[in-house]
């Protein structure tokens, strides 16, 4: 596998042109970041590195992922 900065990891080009962040995240910097890809996929990264590694879902995966979420299963 390659690591994200290598010349053989795939290139992320969002449809919309930029990187959303949740409007509950506030100031707190431990937020991840989303960008709709086109062809239903979202790309999702962590804002405290931007150049990092990036997950890619499909929409309907990053729905219910994040219907989860809202639902409290991942609660610690």
């Amino acid at each position: 596998m390659s690591s994200p900065d290598s010349p053989l990891a795939p290139q992320i080009r969002t449809t919309s042109g930029f990187w959303r962040k949740s409007s509950r995240s506030g100031d707190n910097s431990e937020c991840v970041e989303l960008a709709p890809l086109g062809h239903d996929q979202v790309a999702v990264r962590d804002s405290k590195a931007p150049g990092g590694a990036k997950l890619l879902l499909s929409g309907t995966a990053w729905r219910s992922f994040s219907r989860r979420i809202k639902n409290g299963c991942y609660d610690l």
